[in-house]
């Protein structure tokens, strides 16, 4: 008997359509042995929702994601919204996103980033720095300077980075469980010497470290944390840091194990809500249409889709063991120096299930 699931898919912009397109063969084909029955449901998000009925979260798109059971997201984003935003005051594809996790109330950002085996030479640094590279980012979503007010200007410009201790503590208790089930160290990034948002931070996650009396937590201001993740990204577990920082740092940390195309992320909200699970990277419209897009990043979101989103943890499984057994094998993409285009990579990804 198998178990309906609604997934909502936004296909978004640029890259957006062609990889989530493959990201859908990959579960539809893992779908029937997990017990899973899809009803999909596509809606335009970003810039297509901007074509579409001038907003980027289009109200019908809403309603979708919100009586889904989990969202995958392709990428939204550019230049001729960046130009009609800029000279016409338009709104930005990316207002769609920032919506939709306030809307959903997505507070916890998780962004693993993982040495594959045979990708050693893809990455810019030594083969004995990167080596052993598996580091699971928790990000804090929907607090701090993206949230706050701002004030627009040509002379002075302003952005307000608040946090609450509530915003704060939810999301590390996130990053403490996470830890809890990995190798039990926490990596708190902050930039407590010059913010007062950063002395909260430290503050609370101290506090709620005493929950965890087997999770060792360390802090490293944020500026530290950039130079330690090229210098020694191995000697990370879990590292929970802010909406900013954890932006910044977690595309540093794709392209130290490879190509941002690697890239999945999940972003989770409270029990009953559903989830939103996107490849990290951009839309990539300077590639758009040419069917050359790295799609492992997209699939390998299907696969926290099905872990975190629809509790089918073997399924998601057998998505990464596919994924390793292909790039074990040879499998390249033009971004890791290879000629296997979205289609090829998609193909060998399916003949590995």
């Amino acid at each position: 008997m198998s178990r309906t699931v609604r997934l909502t898919i936004l296909p978004g912009d640029g890259i957006g359509p062609e990889v989530t397109d493959a990201a859908i063969s990959v579960l539809t084909a893992v779908a029937p042995d997990a017990g899973l029955s899809l009803a999909i449901d596509r809606c335009p998000f970003g810039g297509a929702g901007i074509d579409a009925t001038g907003n980027p979260l289009p109200e019908q798109t809403l309603k979708s994601c919100v009586s889904a059971d989990a969202i995958l997201l392709g990428a939204v984003g550019g230049p001729k919204y960046d130009e009609a935003a800029r000279h016409q005051g338009a709104p930005r594809p990316e207002q769609g996103l920032l919506g939709l996790r306030k809307e959903l109330e997505l507070f916890a950002n998780l962004r693993p980033s993982k040495l594959f085996e045979g990708l050693e030479a893809a990455s810019p640094l030594r083969r004995d720095i990167v080596a052993d590279t598996d580091i699971l980012i928790v990000r804090e979503l929907t607090g701090g300077v993206y949230f706050g007010d701002h004030r627009e200007g040509t002379d002075v410009a302003s952005d307000i980075m608040p946090y609450s201790r509530e915003e704060v503590d939810r999301v590390a208790r996130v990053a403490f469980e996470a830890a809890k089930g990995r190798n039990g160290r926490l990596t708190s990034v902050d930039k407590a010497n010059v913010l007062a948002t950063s002395r909260l931070w430290r503050a609370v996650v101290d506090d709620v470290a005493k929950d965890y009396p087997t999770v060792t937590v360390d802090h490293v201001l944020v500026d530290a944390m950039a130079m330690h993740l090229v210098t020694k990204p191995a000697s990370f577990d879990v590292v929970v840091t802010e909406n900013l920082f954890g932006d910044i740092l977690s595309d540093e940390l794709s392209a130290i194990v490879g190509s941002i195309g690697l890239a999945p992320s999940a972003s989770l909200g409270t029990p009953d809500t559903p989830g939103l699970f996107e490849p990290i990277h951009g839309s990539a419209p300077d590639i758009a249409g040419q069917g050359i897009a790295n799609p492992i990043g997209t699939i390998l979101s299907a696969a926290m889709l099905l872990r975190h989103g629809l509790k089918a943890d073997a399924a998601a499984e057998r998505i990464e063991t596919a994924v390793s057994t292909v790039l074990k094998q040879g499998l390249r993409t033009k971004d890791l120096g290879g000629d296997a285009d979205t289609a090829a990579a998609t193909s060998a990804i399916l003949a590995a299930l």
